[in-house]
């Protein structure tokens, strides 16, 4: 995704599509530039497919799996007589339930005890641990569970130890995985001393600390952090973890931002399925919040086609979302709002959120932060207009 051209906000989109698994219904959405009016646009199904004829030609956009158009359901709805730049159409769909559209699991979940398993990195693709074995395979406490420690407990925390794996362990945190050292390390990882804390000299609990961080020696790619002289805790956003077999190796590595983009939409569904919450707070190792994300849908399918290639001549196939492809795929809709953003609205927002205490966190590496931020708002560039945002919030998808 980082190859393609993101569209700037002030580009029309030609065809947006969205359809809700749960409610059976759909929008899609016409620029103007591509049909004036709604007699201009007829809507047909096929076989996993949704055809959009309009005067610049058809357009096909290929639908997941068990998801078909009902014939005829296509109507143009009177919110869309508002929009002077859009034409809004509702529309609806039949749904077949499929294990292939399931979303894919992290590495967080698909580790088990007493498998193997090889860790590459995700930017080059180099194998960083050879042939990792864990007789235990256990989840650490929750988020943030030492500072709820520090807000309950009336004498010091006496849970001050540190969770540290054995030589066979791994343990799994939120976004990270924590894991022994073994003597190949040394051949694959590099160790740098970075200082890391609060920018409020007065916040003790938040002071200047000292991480050792970890990266590729092949790419110098940050994968984590030495978190203790023989563990490693590597963030799941920067490994991939496949089952050793022999001596394969590993597909090509996916785009980095498509990586990112459905490493966290992943993640976050299986935060929210398991803990029954929608707000996340996306912060630092340091705890600082850095991204605000409110989980609105998990059932969206969409597609967004650039009015420039609505009618043009090239392959249609591809399934990315935020690129010229017309291919439906799985999405999360969230709202979301930058913790860095000067305006005033989204400064109240942000001020709420840390006063309520809304939002469970998930931690990244800043470097990760301002790559996921970049993801996002590109999602948000490719929405048509009307879509961009939602009272404080930014609007965006990430794929599944």
């Amino acid at each position: 995704m980082a190859d393609l051209e993101m569209p700037g906000k002030t580009h029309g989109v030609g065809v947006f599509l969205e359809l809700r698994k749960r409610l059976q219904s759909g929008l899609l959405i016409v620029g103007k530039d591509v049909a004036t009016s709604p007699a201009d646009v007829v809507v047909t199904g096929g076989e996993s497919s949704l055809h959009i004829q309009t005067p610049r030609g058809q357009l096909s956009l290929t639908l997941p799996a068990g998801v078909t158009f009902e014939q005829g359901s296509c109507a143009p709805t009177p919110a869309g007589e508002s929009r002077g730049e859009e034409l809004h159409f509702r529309l609806r769909i039949g749904v077949t339930p499929s294990p292939d559209g399931e979303a894919p699991d992290s590495a967080v979940e698909t580790l088990r005890a007493k498998e193997t398993y090889c860790f590459h990195c995700q930017g080059c693709m180099t194998r960083l641990l050879e042939d990792r074995k864990f007789k235990r395979v256990l989840p650490l406490p929750n988020g943030n569970w030492n500072a709820i420690v520090d807000d309950w407990c009336c004498h010091p925390d006496p849970f001050n130890k540190k969770l540290l794996p054995r030589a066979e362990d791994c343990l799994l945190g939120d976004t990270f995985l924590l894991l022994a050292k073994d003597g190949g390390c040394a051949e694959t990882l590099t160790e740098e001393v970075s200082l890391v804390g609060s920018e409020d000299a007065h916040d003790s609990k938040k002071s200047c600390r000292r991480l050792v961080l970890i990266s590729c020696k092949s790419c110098s790619s940050v994968l984590g952090e030495a978190v203790a002289p023989e563990t490693l805790k590597l963030y799941i956003t920067q490994v991939v973890v496949e089952p050793a077999v022999g001596d394969r190796m590993p597909e090509a590595s996916l785009n980095r931002s498509l990586f990112l983009e459905q490493t966290v939409a992943a993640r976050l569904l299986g935060l929210s399925t398991s803990l029954s919450t929608f707000h996340f707070s996306i912060q630092t190792p340091d705890g600082k919040a850095f991204l605000l994300v409110w989980l609105l849908n998990s059932d969206s399918i969409i597609a967004s086609v650039p009015e420039s290639c609505v009618g043009a001549e090239r392959s249609l196939d591809s399934p990315a979302l935020h690129g010229p492809s017309p291919g439906a795929a799985r999405a999360l809709k969230l709202l979301y709002a930058s913790c860095s953003d000067t305006g005033a609205q989204q400064r109240d927002l942000v001020t709420s959120w840390e006063a309520n205490a809304i939002g469970q966190p998930v931690e990244l590496p800043l470097s990760v932060c301002e790559e996921l931020l970049q993801v996002i708002d590109d999602s948000n560039t490719t929405l048509p207009a009307s879509m961009r945002c939602m009272r404080s919030y930014e609007v965006a998808y990430l794929r599944l």
